[in-house]
């Protein structure tokens, strides 16, 4: 197929393709890989530290169910409930989980 320099029909078909143009050069799994690493400093900055923990499925769904009623997230609701036997321990004189 030709292409006429006076045809209006074909232009699209062997211009550049339109469309939103890119704006981040990295490809998206860098661009994640930078975020996350961007948010890890965030936090450290702020004095978070990251935590994993290995739970059973059955006590996801209850902390799930937990956090969902009081409307917060995971990390809140345990922030709350150390806190909280923190406060309740914390005049005792043995350490509140070697019971």
């Amino acid at each position: 197929m030709a292409k006429s320099s006076s045809d209006r029909n074909t232009i699209d078909l062997f211009g550049k393709t339109r469309g939103r143009p890119i704006t981040q050069p990295l490809p998206r799994k860098e661009q994640v890989k930078n975020n996350k690493r961007v948010q890890r400093a965030k936090d450290k900055k702020l004095g978070l530290r990251r935590l994993e923990i290995t739970l059973d499925q059955e006590s996801i769904d209850k902390l799930d169910a937990l956090c969902e009623d009081q409307d917060i997230k995971r990390a809140e609701w345990l922030t709350m409930q150390i806190a909280l036997l923190y406060s309740k321990h914390k005049g005792k004189k043995k350490h509140p989980l070697k019971e």
